[in-house]
């Protein structure tokens, strides 16, 4: 038997004087870069300004999630989506509430978002297009554990193709991680768009493709608190 299913969801608003940003998107979209360009942009104007990354890769629940994505410990991806989200807790605790409330630009290495993007590609492997009641039980389970968070007053996507984003991980004098793989940032990628289609007034699309400066001056002119 089948059961029509649909939910609404409220978003906590930021209340502190600080502004919070975001930069979500696959695995080789140049999240990284921009988030370094960000700051230094929002420094050279004078602001204040934190960096984080989502979720963590220090302390004990961060070096767990950290050889996770290395490859090195298999969990389940439901323990896995509780690790992150615990480690979320910790950061928005310890550095991003405070932080906020003294003021300052954090600019955030993913966020939520990205649980929900990765969370149903890991928990599913379902059709967008057929399956739309299983992907929304989904994400109303991952966002449920991110309730309370604070959502970020700018949430940028930088699109980048799936190519683009491969050719990018191949420069990296690192090990891959389990997620940068061709097939699985198609699917992922495919998550995202569905997250954009969802909650278009959360998230800005940017194209990720066009230089990394004119990335950084397009993000700043959507930012009013800025000017």
């Amino acid at each position: 038997m089948t059961y029509h299913v649909d939910f609404d969801i409220d978003l906590r608003r930021n209340p502190y004087k600080g502004i919070y940003i975001a930069i979500e998107g696959i695995d080789g979209c140049g999240k990284t870069t921009q988030v370094e360009r960000l700051r230094e942009s929002l420094e050279n104007l004078g602001k204040k300004t934190i960096l984080v990354k989502e979720p963590g890769r220090e302390g004990t629940v961060g070096e767990l999630i950290d050889k996770i994505l290395q490859g090195i410990v298999k969990v389940s991806p439901e323990v896995f989506q509780y690790l992150c989200s615990a480690e979320r807790v910790l950061l928005h605790e310890t550095k991003i509430i405070p932080s906020l409330k003294s003021g300052k630009f954090v600019i955030s290495d993913r966020v939520f978002w990205s649980a929900v993007a990765y969370g149903i590609f890991d928990r599913t492997g379902l059709d967008y297009q057929k399956d739309e009641g299983e992907i929304l039980l989904v994400s109303q389970g991952i966002l449920s554990m991110y309730h309370g968070f604070i959502a970020p007053d700018y949430t940028f996507f930088l699109d980048v193709s799936v190519e683009t984003a491969m050719k990018r991980l191949s420069k990296l004098d690192r090990e891959k991680e389990i997620y940068e793989k061709k097939e699985k940032l198609e699917k992922i990628a495919l998550g995202y768009k569905w997250l954009v289609e969802k909650f278009p007034k959360e998230i800005v699309i940017m194209d990720g493709e066009q230089p990394v400066e004119e990335i950084t001056k397009e993000i700043i002119s959507h930012v009013s608190s800025i000017r």
